[in-house]
């Protein structure tokens, strides 16, 4: 099924933690919701950015969307009312990137202005400043019950870096192998991996856990492709942690097997960059945004 409605290309999709519902944003500043349990129909617009949508979540409950913005902003909106709750302006640089607790108030957000930081919605002002060299492109937050205190940023200088911040927002460890800049981040669905989206056409799979050994990478899987325009791209993981998608720049939809690392389905039919993919939390469909303004929802073998 073919969503239009946005009229500029789209940085970023996701569906709702309950599967009824989908959110995209796009270069043209806006935030469209559609219903996907009746007629994908686009129900609502949330308009108040002044600059492209680069990054959006909801939140673990699904009442809120976190939203990331060339114009130096993060939005909290109430997704059913699609009122903004709060606007969190601390950053000097494009926020490329944000990424919400599964459960709990912790936003984490990375930016062009080399750093990250922790945010707790129900107060004023970030909680904590993570330092970077070089601009910060995608940051992911670690699972409760697992890695509760762990950030995970990724820009730059191709490392990606996990920090605890009970410890003085102290890296604990960097993950090294990527030879060129992280576009996306994604924890697996029972927070011991991340899996990592990068320039250098790569998507890798890394182990987070404490004791993990010293090589880290667990899985390098091949066949996304970045491009000239140097979109952020992003990677997401299946509910069951079996496949994993990637954003490509030559237009197709990626699904890999975890286990084996086949490309088990290359899509066609966008006509521009696939800048992101995300799985439906229930059913065995897929949702892909594109630099060619529209959405595909796909059916793929459970």
């Amino acid at each position: 099924m073919l969503l239009t409605g946005h009229k500029a290309e789209i940085f970023t999709v996701k569906f709702s933690p309950s599967g009824r519902a989908l959110a995209s944003g796009s270069f043209d500043k806006e935030i469209f919701l559609w219903n996907v349990a009746e007629d994908c129909g686009n129900y609502n617009v949330l308009r108040g950015h002044s600059g492209a949508v680069l990054e959006l979540h909801w939140s673990g409950d699904g009442h809120h969307i976190i939203s990331a913005s060339a114009d130096k902003t993060l939005h909290v909106w109430d997704a059913e009312t699609g009122h903004r709750v709060k606007k969190l302006r601390e950053h000097t640089g494009y926020v490329n990137s944000c990424c919400p607790a599964r459960r709990g108030p912790t936003i984490v957000s990375g930016s062009d202005d080399a750093t990250a930081r922790t945010w707790d919605i129900r107060t004023r002002g970030s909680v904590s400043i993570l330092r970077h060299k070089y601009a910060v492109t995608s940051v992911a937050l670690g699972e409760s019950g697992v890695n509760p205190y762990q950030v995970l940023t990724g820009g730059l200088d191709n490392d990606i870096r996990v920090w605890d911040t009970r410890k003085g927002d102290t890296v604990l460890f960097s993950l090294r192998g990527h030879t060129d800049t992280i576009t996306g981040l994604r924890l697996s669905p029972d927070g011991s991996y991340v899996l990592s989206n990068a320039m250098d056409n790569s998507v890798r799979i890394w182990d987070i856990r404490p004791y993990a050994p010293f090589q880290r990478c667990v899985k390098v899987l091949t066949g996304a492709q970045h491009n000239y325009e140097k979109n952020l791209l992003r990677c997401s993981w299946s509910p069951d942690g079996s496949k994993v998608s990637a954003g490509s720049a030559d237009r197709f939809v990626y699904i890999w097997d975890t286990t084996s690392r086949m490309i088990l389905y290359k899509l066609p039919g966008h006509s521009g960059s696939v800048n992101e993919v995300d799985f439906h939390p229930s059913e065995p469909i897929i949702a892909s945004c594109s630099s060619d303004k529209s959405i595909f929802l796909g059916e793929i073998a459970p």
